[in-house]
């Protein structure tokens, strides 16, 4: 939530017991009105991973992937934890991606009764979601500029 309120999106948590998106983002001012190619609010499901080491992947049911309009997978990196490790090792800077619904539909796996979306293999073709430039999407869906100060003239 904080991420996107950086970016002067209006973001809530979803009523509890919701099904299928965490969060509501919605434009800051209360007159705007979207334009044709931009949505009243965002919808917004939230995954994330703790382990340095996770192996990229996600549970994402079926039946919800109608609910959201983007889903925000969040790396924690807080450390390495599979095997030997005890977590007290290989921290790095979180790591966020915004992804659209689209995306998450073309690689959602649904063969087996944890239906997933594994990102392990995509690390190339996600780089165009990652943190700010994730963010930024949402930004424009909403039709939300860029904050800017005004300079005297």
């Amino acid at each position: 939530m904080g991420n996107l309120m950086r970016r002067n999106i209006l973001t809530y948590t979803a009523p509890p017991n919701n099904e299928g998106y965490d969060l509501i983002c919605i434009h800051p001012d209360p007159r705007h009105r979207p334009a044709p190619d931009e949505l009243p609010q965002v919808r917004v499901q939230v995954k994330s991973r703790y382990a340095t080491d996770c192996d990229r992947g996600f549970p994402v049911k079926e039946e919800s992937l109608d609910a959201f309009d983007f889903l925000i997978v969040v790396f924690l990196n807080i450390g390495r934890f599979y095997g030997r490790n005890d977590g007290s090792a290989g921290m790095r800077e979180p790591e966020f991606y915004t992804l659209p619904n689209a995306f998450i539909r073309q690689h959602h796996e649904a063969t087996s009764t944890w239906q997933k979306v594994r990102l392990r293999s995509l690390q190339a073709e996600i780089e165009a979601f990652k943190n700010e430039v994730g963010f930024e999407q949402i930004a424009n869906m909403l039709g939300i500029l860029r904050p800017t100060k005004l300079r005297g003239t």
